[in-house]
């Protein structure tokens, strides 16, 4: 993930919209160094989990569709994972390659109770039919296939990840060079990890190597905390709510800034406690 740290810096050292307050990263890693929050994954329990390769080709379906739940206030993550945890308690096979690539969005919306369109229907639907092309084309229909093949290793599955499906390819060009995100590849790897604590598809050598998901939560949470600061023209786009162009400058400072001042975080609490932090 070394590409991902070292062009977020680079955004972070030339960003016009955002910056990151050492301070305020000072502040926090101060609060923090004694009281590390450590969370189950699924503490929720809204996640499917069978200790199998069923978990791990719902977990693929599912970071294909995690992304964009606005502008609808109702929609969360939550109804996500846990409308494709009943569509497959009911259905083994709902998730299986041949059958991804032929949902529609009303179908979609089904699985998930939804009664209205889903925000970005129309991509997620073409991300299904994407995934469960390349599923069948190069892992024999099975996203363990996938994992299986990465021997082990969080940044090789990430790669595998972003080379075999398209639409994980989260990078972008600023300000001529080109930035690498990869959040939904990297919560991929995570999920995996948390989800079998470690061990069996979760088994990461490298799963410290992982950074932050650079989403548009993250960089709220930062800025509450002192953390980020923002030029007023972006403050106030924010405050009217008022939609981020995807790939503009401001869209790109707010996601690359949030894993460099995450990074620069987890460095200083290392050095305070005397612990890797990841």
């Amino acid at each position: 993930m070394e590409d991902v740290r070292s062009t977020t810096a680079w955004v972070a050292t030339h960003s016009s919209h955002v910056t990151v307050d050492f301070t305020g990263i000072e502040k926090v890693a101060e609060n923090m160094k004694n009281s590390l929050p450590k969370v189950e994954w699924d503490f929720e329990g809204i996640h499917y989990f069978d200790n199998g390769p069923l978990t791990v080709q719902y977990l693929l379906v599912l970071d294909t569709l995690n992304f964009c739940f606005w502008p609808d206030e109702e929609m969360s993550y939550d109804h996500l994972a846990s409308g494709l945890k009943v569509t497959l308690e009911s259905d083994k096979s709902a998730f299986d390659a041949d059958r991804l690539q032929k949902y529609t969005g009303p179908q979609l919306r089904k699985m998930l109770n939804w009664s209205r369109p889903l925000p970005l229907e129309d991509e997620r639907v073409r991300l299904l039919h994407e995934v469960g092309l390349e599923l069948e084309r190069s892992f024999e229909g099975k996203a363990s296939k996938l994992v299986e093949s990465c021997d082990n290793s969080a940044a090789k599955l990430v790669s595998l990840m972003t080379r075999h499906f398209p639409g994980f390819r989260d990078h972008t060009v600023y300000k001529g060079h080109q930035i690498f995100l990869y959040k939904r590849a990297q919560i991929f790897a995570a999920d995996l990890w948390g989800a079998f604590k470690g061990q069996g598809y979760g088994d990461f050598e490298d799963i410290t190597s992982i950074t932050i998901f650079a989403d548009y939560i993250v960089p709220a949470v930062l800025q509450q905390l002192g953390v980020l600061r923002y030029r007023s023209s972006l403050d106030n786009t924010i405050k009217k709510n008022t939609e981020i162009v995807s790939g503009s400058e401001e869209e790109v400072e707010l996601r690359a800034c949030s894993v460099y001042a995450v990074e620069k975080m987890k460095e200083l609490i290392s050095k305070k406690t005397g612990k890797q932090i990841w």
